[in-house]
């Protein structure tokens, strides 16, 4: 009887670029309702509220493509250092090198003749692996790259800002704040969820979480918008 085959799909492969997607279109959403529904709070009108949520577009995702490109680089920048630390030592004290292996597995629950073999037969496959992997904990499935994070997250930031700008031009003046901040909360719950679903975890966890901080964000900023436009006036 022939065995059946086992394929599991996983979400950590994911995680990379996820990331910064999620974070990209959350922060786009968020940071650009709460500055339209601020300015239009302060009794603005429209082509200042436009003007004003377009300037935070793009500077929002300009910042956002900096931020996560600066990030990810200081991160590769200390895997490799440590790659390079670890290279030098297999090189220099290998014996010690395979001691520190057998180690960690014996912690991991191998008793130390298993943990051995085992720590001896992945120094002689892939030594730097092993060590990367198991002692540094880097591995390639969970590391992301410093220009796809960029552009992933000034992407996606752009898509999520374009939201309560297009609301914004299409709702009645009088009701811009009002208008964009319900869209806002509607839209934050569907990306939490997708955003979630994408990972595996919970739903509904993550659509609530997203809409909390933004509607936190947006009540902050209307406030602000009301005292400065009442102090104005």
């Amino acid at each position: 009887m022939s065995r059946l085959s086992h394929s599991e799909t996983h979400m950590v492969h994911r995680i990379g670029w996820l990331r910064a997607a999620v974070l990209g279109a959350n922060d786009g959403l968020v940071s650009t309702a709460s500055l339209v529904v601020g300015v239009a709070a302060a009794g603005s009108g429209r082509p200042e509220i436009l003007i004003a949520g377009l300037a935070g577009l793009v500077a929002g995702a300009m910042s956002m493509a900096a931020g996560e490109y600066v990030s990810v680089s200081s991160q590769t920048d200390a895997e490799q250092a440590d790659l390079a630390r670890e290279t030098k030592e297999l090189l220099e004290t290998p014996e010690a090198e395979l001691d520190e292996l057998t180690g960690i597995y014996v912690a991991r629950g191998l008793d130390e003749p298993l943990a051995r073999q085992v720590a001896v037969q992945l120094t002689q496959k892939d030594a730097l692996g092993a060590h990367a992997r198991d002692e540094l904990g880097i591995s390639e499935t969970v590391t992301a790259h410093p220009i796809q994070a960029a552009l992933v997250s000034a992407v996606t930031f752009a898509v999520g800002a374009v939201v309560p700008l297009i609301v914004a031009l299409m709702a009645p003046t009088s009701q811009i704040s009002l208008t964009v901040a319900l869209t806002t909360l509607v839209a934050l719950s569907v990306l939490g969820g997708l955003g979630a679903s994408a990972g595996g975890a919970g739903i509904l966890k993550g659509a609530l979480r997203v809409t909390f901080w933004g509607a936190l964000a947006m009540a902050a900023t209307a406030g602000v918008g009301m005292i400065f436009g009442v102090s104005a006036g």
